[in-house]
């Protein structure tokens, strides 16, 4: 199966934004395939602003993100893996979600649980009915 974390991600972007709430992430600046502006990075990680008046030509795609916005005044090209985003909220309240750092989400499929024995239907005992009141 794939990853949830990029559809995760677009999603509470989206809900963030339609909020009138400014999103920010934050990003594992040692992930292999980060490139970012390391002068801004602080204890291996940065953080992100990803308003729409931020960045320009945001792509947030299934593997990649990508845009270009401007550090200290110089323009840059973003580009991060998709698994390098730790977190993703509203700068303004904090909501949002993290993910695990360095979880590589298995592209296998789940262990199949074994077989349920089949429901057991009640024996039918031939003659009279019997009742029993309980208390």
């Amino acid at each position: 199966m794939t990853s949830t974390r990029p559809y995760l991600i677009r999603a509470l972007h989206e809900w963030i934004l339609d909020n009138g709430l400014t999103p920010y992430i934050v990003v594992d600046a040692q992930t292999q395939g980060v490139e970012i502006p390391r002068q801004h990075v602080k204890e291996g990680r940065i953080v992100l602003n990803l308003n729409p008046s931020a960045v320009q030509a945001l792509v947030m795609g299934n593997e990649w993100i990508s845009f270009r916005a401007r550090f200290s005044g110089r323009a840059m090209e973003v580009q991060l893996p998709v698994r390098s985003v730790l977190a993703i909220y509203a700068k303004e309240n904090g909501q949002g979600m993290s993910f695990p750092p360095d979880s590589v989400e298995e592209e296998t499929t789940p262990p199949v649980p074994p077989p349920s024995p089949p429901p057991t239907t009640p024996q039918i005992r031939p003659g009279r009915p019997n009742l029993t009141v309980v208390k």
